[in-house]
């Protein structure tokens, strides 16, 4: 093909994306993100880093160690709801936890890998010699700075990717390949003098325009399996998976919500699911219920430890009961200590009196100081 040909190619294939189920489209040259590269190095050497990411810098930030002679890359970005139609009450008796709006309809991975492979063969119709490699969020590169280079949108305060027609409700995605596509340009929109994400964090995490300490983000600590500080608990809410809150203060967000995907829409009682049903699902009744959404990816244990957080949050005096059988009965030393501090929180004379019938047994040295301080602290609650 001539450079007219490909620049055919690649208008074709942006008029053909919304077919495709893909809501924003643009290409990036394969150059190394040699400024990626420095930011990600300051952000290991303070200790930012969640620890979920890959570990390899150069391989996360030069698209030739990942791929043989690349020539393009092309980003694509689908839109999901914000908005949660019908949405059930939590009250008195039956509190309700949230999951991040990312995780409300099915797994994104796999929705993605879907756009991407049907985008893969349009091309290939076109381009019998495509060679081509995609990712979703756990390939090595930057989905984000993937998507800035291509034109998808720019890079926020809050560290989403913002295109100026979606919002941040998106997910994004990207398939390397050997197409010479001429590179989009860049979205030049900015926040402007805009701080509402960073003053809103919960825990401080955004440390600065685009600087995130992951190590105090909501939406990290709840997918720890670890017991969380006092601090941390209280912050979390009730939320199950995720955090919303830099996206729902965003202005350029307000009044966006996107329904037009039929496999994101969200099913309301697994986005805001019952709390106390939750404390009991065995594993096999975890993956049935929850095995579909991206929140459950690092299984059932952190979403019933923040299911119990959610339950001392509320104080709910209902839950006691339930609360008190993970305190007697749960196998897990954290979930155990996550339970004492609830009931801590309810404080209430049923709350005392398992918190003292547990203390009795306890083993673990954890579980037995959120016992004891459960016991000390539950006047001062009152």
């Amino acid at each position: 093909m001539n450079m007219n040909q490909w620049a055919t190619l690649k208008e074709d294939m942006k008029q053909a994306a919304k077919d495709l189920g893909i809501d924003a489209i643009g290409v990036a040259s394969p150059d190394p993100f040699v400024t990626l590269k420095e930011r990600l190095i300051r952000h290991r050497e303070l200790g930012r880093e969640s620890g979920f990411e890959p570990k390899d810098l150069d391989r996360r930030t030069d698209p030739s160690l990942l791929f043989d002679r690349p020539k393009s890359i092309i980003a694509i970005a689908v839109a999901y709801s914000s908005k949660l139609e019908n949405a059930p009450k939590s009250e008195e008796g039956a509190r309700r936890g949230i999951f991040a709006r990312a995780s409300w309809g099915n797994d994104y991975h796999h929705v993605l890998r879907d756009r991407l492979s049907k985008l893969e063969n349009w091309l290939r119709e076109r381009v019998p010699d495509l060679r081509a490699e995609s990712m979703v969020d756990t390939g090595e590169l930057s989905d984000r700075a993937v998507a800035e280079r291509a034109g998808i949108g720019f890079s926020a305060k809050n560290c989403s990717i913002i295109n100026p027609e979606l919002g941040s409700w998106i997910y994004l995605g990207e398939m390397i390949t050997n197409l010479p596509l001429e590179p989009d340009e860049q979205v030049t929109e900015q926040c402007g003098s805009c701080t509402k994400c960073i003053d809103a964090c919960p825990t401080g995490a955004l440390v600065g325009p685009g600087e995130l300490d992951a190590q105090k983000c909501v939406s990290f600590l709840t997918q720890t399996k670890t017991l969380l500080s006092d601090e941390y608990m209280r912050k979390i809410g009730n939320r199950l998976y995720g955090c919303d809150t830099c996206q729902i203060v965003c202005p350029i967000n307000r009044g966006k919500n996107w329904t037009q995907h039929d496999d994101l829409q969200p099913d309301p009682e697994l986005a805001k699911p019952l709390l106390i049903p939750l404390l009991s699902l065995s594993n096999k009744q975890f993956k049935e219920q929850f095995g579909h959404v991206s929140g459950a990816w690092r299984g059932k244990k952190p979403i019933q430890r923040n299911a119990v957080i959610a339950l001392g949050n509320f104080k709910d005096a209902t839950a006691v009961p339930a609360l008190t059988e993970v305190l007697i009965k749960d196998p897990r030393e954290v979930l155990r200590a996550t339970a004492a501090w609830a009931l801590g929180r309810i404080g209430t004379q049923a709350a005392r009196e398992s918190l003292e019938r547990a203390l009795a047994h306890e083993k673990d040295e954890a579980a037995r100081t959120k016992i004891e301080q459960a016991l000390s602290q539950q006047n001062t609650e009152q």
